[in-house]
C-alpha cells in the first residue's frame, strides 16, 4: 500500500473516539525499502498522534535490521522515534527446532525472536508474545515454549500478555490437519495462566476462538478478550468463519453474562477504567 492508502485506511477507522490502536503487521518486502517503515510510522503518529502503533513482529524486526545496514538496537531506536509504540507477539509460531525446521525453515529462529524480544524490552518498549498451536507440535514442546517466555520474562519483565493463538489449516499446506477442539483450546489457556505466572495478562483472541468460546475462556484463566477489532486479514486468509468486528456494546454484554466485570484498557494497560 502507498503511503496515501494507508492513510485513507487509517481514517477509514478512526470516525469513533474509541480507536486507541493502529495494529500493523505484514510479510518481508524486499521491494521496500527501511525508509518506508519510518515514513509509514511516521505519517500516522502526525495525523492521529493519540493512536498507539502496535506495529512488526520480531521476525519483521530482524527483517528491517538486515535491511537498513542497522544493529536491532538501532534498528528499534529508529522505528521507537518514528512513531513504534509497541511490539505484537507474531511470529514466534512454537520454538522447537525439531518444528520450525519442518514447517518453517527459513524464518527467524527460536533464538532470534527471544533475542529480539530482548533488545525490544531493554529500549523500554513493551511487546506481547504468542504460541501457534494445533498443528504438528507435541505437547511437551508446547510446554517447551511457554517455559522460554516464562525465562525471558523474568529476565526482562517487557511482556504484556500471552496469546495462545488457535492453527486455522485451511488454504496452508496443512489443510488436511482438522482444528483444534474447544477442550485443547480451553486447557491450552488454562495451562497457559498456570505455567506464565510471571505475565500480568493472558489473552483469549476472539478472531480466532469465536465469540462463545472465548466468553467461556474468561472461566479457565484469560482476563483479556482483545478489542473490537476492526478489520483482520491473516486469520481469515486461513479459512475463519469468524466476523471481523465485535462492537464494543458486544464484547461489554459477552463479558458480564460471564459473570465479570468489563474493563476498559489502553494496548499498554496503563490505563484501565471499569465501563459504566
Amino acid at each position: 500500500m502507498s503511503l496515501d492508502d494507508i492513510l485513507k485506511r487509517a481514517s477509514e477507522g478512526t470516525n469513533s473516539a474509541y480507536v486507541k490502536e493502529f495494529h500493523i503487521v505484514g510479510g518481508l518486502n524486499t521491494a521496500l525499502p527501511f525508509s518506508y517503515y519510518l515514513d509509514m510510522l511516521s505519517a500516522l503518529k502526525e495525523k492521529f498522534p493519540n493512536v498507539h502503533i502496535q506495529a512488526f513482529t520480531a521476525v519483521e524486526i530482524a527483517y528491517l535490521a538486515e535491511l537498513s545496514g542497522l544493529s536491532t538496537k538501532n534498528t528499534l531506536l529508529a522505528l521507537k522515534e518514528a512513531g513504534l509504540g509497541s511490539l505484537p507477539g507474531g511470529g514466534a509460531e512454537v520454538f522447537s527446532k525439531r518444528l520450525r525446521g519442518e514447517l518453517c525453515a527459513e524464518k527467524l529462529s527460536a533464538e532470534g525472536w527471544l533475542s529480539v524480544m530482548r533488545q525490544t524490552h531493554a529500549l523500554g518498549l513493551r511487546s506481547n508474545a504468542t504460541m501457534l498451536y494445533g498443528h504438528l507440535e507435541s505437547y511437551g514442546e508446547r510446554l517447551q515454549h511457554l517455559i522460554a517466555l516464562r525465562d525471558l520474562q523474568d529476565e526482562t519483565g517487557g511482556f504484556m500478555s500471552f496469546i495462545p493463538l488457535a492453527f486455522h489449516p485451511k488454504n496452508t499446506d496443512l489443510n488436511t490437519r482438522p482444528m483444534t477442539t474447544g477442550l485443547d483450546d480451553l486447557k491450552t489457556l488454562a495451562i497457559s495462566r498456570l505455567m506464565l505466572d510471571n505475565f500480568t495478562h493472558i489473552k483469549a483472541f476472539w478472531i480466532m476462538l469465536g465469540e462463545a468460546l472465548a466468553q467461556i475462556s474468561l472461566s479457565f484463566g484469560v482476563d483479556d478478550l482483545d478489542g473490537t477489532v476492526v478489520e483482520e486479514k491473516i486469520t481469515h486468509a486461513a479459512g475463519a468463519v469468524t466476523s471481523q468486528l465485535l462492537t464494543r456494546k458486544q464484547l461489554i454484554r459477552l463479558i458480564r453474562e460471564a459473570g465479570y466485570l468489563p474493563v476498559e484498557r489502553d494496548t499498554l494497560y496503563v490505563q484501565q477504567r471499569e465501563v459504566a
